[in-house]
C-alpha cells in the first residue's frame, strides 16, 4: 500500500510540476485526445482556488502515513475519498475539457488500487484475501 501511494506520490507532483510552471514538458501529451497539458492548465486544474494537484499530492501523503502507522480505517477513508475524487476529475475530462490525462488516469488507476487494498486491510473479516477459519 505504501508503495501505491509513493507511486501516487510521485505523479502528482508531476501534475504539480506541470501546473506550477504552466509548462508543458510534453511527457503525457500524445494527441488532442490524451493530453495533460489543458486539464494541468485549465479551467479543471484548481478546485476552490486550490490546485487539485496538489489535492492529490496531499491525499497520497495522508494514504502513506496512515498505511506506515498500520491505520488501515483512515487509509480507507482517504482512499475512498480519493477514488471518488479521481472519478469526479475523469467525469469532467470527458465531458467538459473533451480530453483524456494519461498521467491523471494513472492516478486514478492508482486510487482504485489504493481503495481495494484499504478496504481489505480494513475489513479483513468481510473483504479480506485470507481464507476463513473453519470450526
Amino acid at each position: 500500500m505504501m508503495n501505491l501511494a509513493l507511486v501516487g506520490i510521485l505523479l502528482a507532483l508531476y501534475l504539480y510540476y506541470e501546473y506550477y510552471t504552466k509548462r508543458n514538458i510534453g511527457v503525457c501529451d500524445i494527441n488532442s485526445v490524451f493530453s495533460c497539458g489543458p486539464v494541468t492548465t485549465g479551467s479543471l486544474s484548481e478546485l476552490f482556488g486550490m490546485p487539485v494537484a496538489l489535492i492529490g499530492l496531499v491525499g497520497y501523503l495522508v494514504i502513506f502515513i496512515t498505511a506506515f502507522f498500520k491505520r488501515f480505517k483512515w487509509a480507507f477513508f482517504m482512499a475512498t475519498f480519493g477514488m471518488l475524487f479521481c472519478l469526479r476529475i475523469t467525469f469532467l475530462e470527458i465531458f467538459v475539457e473533451q480530453v483524456l490525462c494519461p498521467v491523471c488516469l494513472a492516478c486514478q488507476a492508482v486510487m482504485i488500487a489504493e481503495f481495494i487494498l484499504t478496504l481489505q486491510l480494513a475489513y479483513p473479516k468481510k473483504f479480506g484475501l485470507l481464507p476463513k477459519k473453519s470450526q
